[in-house]
């Protein structure tokens, strides 16, 4: 239930922050909020309220459509009996017994308003929950509804068929094309132009999202990732992405494997590109979930390609990429000042000389490398850059599945991984080779770190 407040008076007995917290509540009405206290200790310039440092009475109490008792001592209890011989609702803070009615947490994107309550039971669990709907929510989601609200009579008018009308509203609040533009202020026209699609029959173009699915853990999504993932028809998803995180998308969207992994192909590249294009193009909302971020060796500038040359709508979301992951695991600074100026990142699979050479180089004047691919060839890479110039004592360290719940490290040297490397478990690796390693807190293999590399 709301209370309609409007042009109403609102009284809060009470000076300190527990008063301050509900007149921040209630300054969001459009009633008039009394405060009273003999002592004020909280700052309430901020909100638009009445303070009377004094004593309350019966009189102030009546014609009040709510009252808030947020203090004890003997002007609580008056305004708490008078509230109850007048009939004017009730809420006493932290005291549920005593109240008619609770305050909710609240989410708002005006006109959109979301309360979550536990009738007095657990407030903290309230404000959980808000978090948590909080990140689901579009900040311009408000706007997107007053744009819906504005359009009623028109889409009653243009769109007969019910089924229709609701895939119009499901494009209208889901588009991150609307999004943008009801933020840049030229919202009614992207509105209408949509509108004006639909009612020519047209279900609403379709849009691809690019989403890094970070390196695996659920709660390193990011929030616009999640949000998108419960408004896409379909689940793209690449092999190294959990199930946990695919589980996170709409219970009724559909999800397509396109597993690639070493050796095994289920789909070509060119077959995904096809699958995107066909799927889009019949006006879904596509997630492409990719591991780590979909820009860093995710091959998303060919499906981005693809896109563009069939005219369909995309967007790129960024995600923590198993390198980043890695440094964080180890608390590896990447980048240290005096240590390492920059940090490369490259795929050891496949490399020539040149880069090689290259990478040797880099080292060898301070830059940090994340080398993706290598697990395999760990032993080889780190011969070859030796080859190259690079010093056999220069730090190493490796992070397989980086960013998960079952994240193993090893340390050492280019030398030592150079002669042969114990086998590693299943899961994504990433290398990483610099001075700035060895600032890391690779403590958690300190004990097996001679073992972690054997000679072949």
């Amino acid at each position: 239930m709301s209370f309609k407040v409007k042009g109403k008076r609102i009284i809060i007995v009470g000076g300190d922050d527990e008063a301050l917290n509900k007149a921040r509540l209630v300054s969001k009405t459009t009633a008039s909020i009394e405060i009273y206290s003999q002592h004020f200790s909280a700052d309430f310039s901020a909100f638009p309220v009445n303070l009377h440092q004094r004593a309350i009475t019966a009189a102030d109490i009546a014609g009040a459509a709510l009252v808030f008792v947020a203090e004890e001592g003997a002007d609580a209890e008056l305004a708490k009996a008078e509230a109850r011989r007048l009939g004017i609702p009730l809420n006493v803070v932290d005291v549920p017994a005593e109240c008619d009615f609770y305050t909710p947490s609240i989410v708002e994107r005006a006109p959109l308003t979301i309360a979550i309550s536990t009738e007095g039971d657990g407030p903290v669990l309230a404000r959980l929950v808000r978090a948590q709907i909080e990140a689901l929510l579009s900040p311009g989601i408000g706007k997107i509804a007053s744009l819906a609200g504005g359009l009623r009579h028109k889409v009653e008018s243009l769109i007969q068929d019910g089924a229709a009308r609701r895939r119009f509203y499901e494009d209208l609040v889901t588009s991150p094309a609307i999004e943008r533009a009801a933020a840049a202020g030229t919202g009614n026209d992207a509105a209408e132009q949509l509108l004006a699609d639909h009612a020519a029959g047209g279900r609403g173009a379709g849009v691809v999202w690019l989403i890094g699915a970070g390196p695996g853990s659920e709660d390193l999504l990011t929030l616009r990732a999640q949000r998108l993932l419960q408004q896409a028809d379909v689940i793209v998803h690449d092999q190294l992405v959990p199930a946990a995180v695919v589980e996170m998308g709409r219970r009724d969207a559909e999800q397509i494997s396109v597993g690639k992994s070493k050796g095994h192909h289920s789909f070509t590249q060119a077959q995904i590109n096809m699958l995107l294009v066909r799927l889009a193009g019949e006006g879904k909302k596509l997630a492409r979930l990719k591991s780590g971020d979909p820009m860093i060796f995710g091959r998303a500038g060919e499906e981005i390609a693809a896109l563009r040359k069939a005219g369909l709508a995309y967007e790129i979301v960024p995600g923590v990429s198993a390198a980043l992951a890695a440094a964080a695991d180890t608390a590896t600074p990447v980048t240290l000042r005096k240590v390492s100026s920059g940090f490369v990142i490259a795929t050891a699979h496949g490399a020539d000389d040149g880069e090689l050479a290259h990478w040797a180089a880099l080292a060898q004047s301070g830059l940090t490398l994340a080398l993706y691919m290598g697990k395999s060839i760990a032993a080889e890479t780190a011969g070859r850059l030796l080859a190259h110039g690079a010093k056999a004592d220069l730090p190493i360290g490796i992070v397989v599945n980086a960013g998960r719940a079952d994240s193993c490290n090893y340390s050492g040297t280019l030398g030592a991984v150079a002669q042969g490397v114990a086998d590693f478990p299943d899961g994504p690796a990433v290398i990483l080779i610099g001075r700035a390693i060895a600032s890391g807190d690779w403590s958690a293999t300190a004990a097996a770190a001679q073992n972690s590399f054997k000679v072949a």
